[in-house]
């Protein structure tokens, strides 16, 4: 009898342990609104200013991964905002809108979306450089906010 019994009180402790971990992270992400596509347009708004301070808010600090058109890879917010604002410099203006496309998805504790990008900056020169830009972006939570801990920007070659 014991032999039995064994298999099936460790099962119901496994999924006693799921169940309570499952409930834990469900809790942490209830505890405050997820990303949407209102806050992606509001991060796309501070690029569009072509000062990367105005996004400082949006990102994570600390050494994580960002990818970009130009350089390609940043180490960390630090790196990738110093890169930009190199490559912002030759522009004027510039507006940036979220497609209809943009998706969000919830997964554990983070949260990752999907869009396309219909950008338009204007150069010194003041020719238009109008492209449509791919970004993927995962949030973390960290102190109660959600901020970007990894985001992939590129643009078609074609």
């Amino acid at each position: 009898m014991q032999k039995r019994l064994l298999p099936v009180i460790l099962s119901l402790l496994i999924l006693t342990i799921g169940s309570i971990a499952q409930t834990k992270s469900a809790k942490k992400m209830a505890a405050g609104p997820m990303p949407d596509k209102a806050l992606m347009q509001k991060i796309w708004d501070g690029w569009s200013t072509l000062n990367p301070a105005n996004t400082a808010q949006y990102y994570a600090p600390g050494p994580h991964t960002f990818f970009d058109i130009a350089p390609v890879k940043y180490n960390s917010w630090d790196e990738y905002r110093a890169g930009v604002t190199k490559v912002l410099a030759g522009f004027t203006s510039g507006t940036c809108k979220v497609n209809d496309d943009a998706q969000i998805h919830a997964a554990g504790d983070y949260v990752w979306g999907s869009a396309t990008i219909a950008t338009d900056l204007v150069e010194k020169s003041g020719k238009h450089d109008m492209a449509t830009m791919r970004w993927t972006v995962i949030w973390g939570k960290e102190d109660g906010k959600w901020l970007i801990v990894h985001e992939h920007v590129s643009e078609p070659t074609e």
